[in-house]
């Protein structure tokens, strides 16, 4: 009977102490995971706030009176919201395929609904872009006269009516290539990316001496270090923290948006009062 009892107490208080076992292991690993969560984002800001010292608009020469630009490159169809490690400039982040070549034409940005409002535009007479196999096209666009269809799906009559709309035309192009170009490049390095950092330079070249006439370097990092919690988006929420610093508060990403073109017309002066 005595044995019973104390064979019955033994195995309670070992039962105790496995459950205190567990429940310190729970903490001691808590613990551990946030000091090491701790750690990573301190040499985060550590690497990202040596960057930003080299961070910055730097302009050399400015240009007045210019009809058209040259795009080297576009801006890829889909934003990058969530790859880290994918080197496609999330810091410049714009609109993206066509319509990034449309922020820099007359009157495209603003009849855009990503770009109204963001900030004062005057905008080129013409941009030509690089595209497929090298081939050159020009854009050019204004407001016209335009037939549409009033969808039945969405609560519609199926009528066709006209109506104003901003239409972007795109050809071959056969005159002489501006002389001013635009291009970027992503320029994080492997380690920065491993701490959601990304880095960004859009140069400005003048094509006829080939130099550099402007370059805006930038950075921007993660403070969530890729956390995807609550369906948040980290490259979304780096443009809250870049330097130079987007001015929109909570909402930096939406600041990106025609921010290319922006800059480029602080170097590249559209010529004014001319459609």
């Amino acid at each position: 009977m005595t044995t019973g009892v104390r064979f019955k107490d033994f195995r309670r208080s070992a039962s105790v102490i496995v459950l205190l076992m567990g429940v310190a292991t729970i903490s001691c690993t808590t613990g551990s995971e946030m000091a090491s969560r701790s750690a990573r984002l301190s040499k985060a800001q550590g690497l990202f706030a040596e960057r930003c010292k080299s961070s910055g608009e730097k302009i050399y020469q400015t240009v007045h009176g210019v009809d058209g630009i040259l795009l080297l490159k576009r801006r890829p169809e889909n934003s990058n919201f969530y790859d880290q490690f994918a080197l496609n400039d999330p810091y410049g982040n714009d609109a993206g395929g066509d319509r990034y070549v449309e922020t820099f034409l007359r009157g495209g940005f603003e009849t855009s609904p990503l770009g109204s409002g963001l900030h004062s535009h005057i905008g080129y007479s013409y941009v030509d872009a690089m595209e497929d196999y090298g081939i050159r096209y020009r854009y050019t666009g204004g407001v016209r006269e335009v037939e549409r269809t009033d969808s039945i799906l969405m609560g519609g009559t199926g009528k066709t009516f006209t109506t104003s709309a901003y239409v972007v035309d795109r050809v071959v192009a056969t005159a002489a290539q501006p002389r001013y170009a635009v291009s970027y490049e992503d320029v994080s390095t492997r380690e920065e990316r491993e701490y959601w950092i990304a880095g960004s330079s859009l140069k400005i070249i003048d094509l006829q001496t080939n130099e550099v006439i402007a370059e805006r370097l930038g950075f921007m990092m993660d403070l969530g270090q890729g956390s995807q919690a609550h369906g948040r988006a980290p490259w979304q929420y780096a443009a809250n923290n870049a330097c130079p610093a987007f001015s929109m508060g909570q909402h930096a990403w939406l600041a990106q948006l025609g921010a290319a073109d922006k800059f480029v017309e602080k170097v590249v002066q559209p010529r004014q009062g001319q459609q």
